[in-house]
């Protein structure tokens, strides 16, 4: 379960953020993690809340958002939504794609306090 690991760089970011920016404890943090990132959303929230106590995200909300996977098809020269890598073209069936987007892991945004 790689979403641990995941969960401890989170943490790490946090804690980095906290000590330059001054602050004492996480409100609400929201993340994204796209369809096609290979992350569980659910997988990294338990492992997010398992690590929490006893740290700046103890008692803090946390919302994943999972934006949906998207690719450009060679063949049909679309954009076209996609579930999960390896599927092929809705619209055409064919295999040549290029992901853009729903790749992404990030940290969208903090609220934070200094209490």
């Amino acid at each position: 379960m790689h979403e641990a690991s995941l969960a401890g760089g989170v943490l790490q970011l946090v804690e980095d953020a906290a000590r330059r920016e001054h602050f004492s404890r996480v409100v609400t943090l929201r993340l994204e993690a796209g369809q096609l990132s290979g992350v569980d959303a659910s997988a990294l929230r338990f492992a997010l809340e398992s690590l929490a106590p006893g740290t700046l995200l103890e008692g803090a909300q946390i919302d994943i958002e999972t934006p949906p996977g998207q690719a450009w098809c060679l063949s049909c020269a679309e954009t076209v939504l996609l579930a999960q890598r390896g599927d092929a073209c809705p619209q055409c069936r064919g295999f040549q794609l290029q992901p853009t987007g729903g790749q992404e892991l990030r940290v969208l945004d903090l609220m934070v306090s200094d209490d």
